[in-house]
């Protein structure tokens, strides 16, 4: 998925999975739609992740949409970085 997913930033905590395809989807096919919430609230935390299904698109997803006003406030769009795996070891063991 390398350079397939853009990081969507600075939405309103109203903003839906549907909402955001119609408004990503015009650049290109999605594979996924993300919308973050907290686990043990279920609260949305006001980020998702779209992934497209071609690079190419994710960038253009970028140019076109960072700062364009979505809710009446301007959205944070770049190249999602892949998160680090992190190293699970033992809790107490020896």
């Amino acid at each position: 998925m390398n350079g397939t997913r853009c990081y969507v930033g600075n939405l309103l905590y109203a903003a839906t999975k549907a909402q955001l395809e119609t408004l990503f989807s015009p650049i290109g096919p999605l594979r996924e739609v993300r919308v973050m919430t907290d686990r043990e609230t279920g609260r949305p935390k006001g980020f998702a992740f779209i992934a497209f299904e071609h690079a190419e698109d994710a960038q253009t997803a970028c140019e076109q949409l960072d700062q364009k006003e979505f809710g009446g406030r301007p959205l944070t769009v770049n190249i999602a970085r892949e998160r680090e795996r992190e190293a699970r070891g033992g809790r107490g063991g020896r």
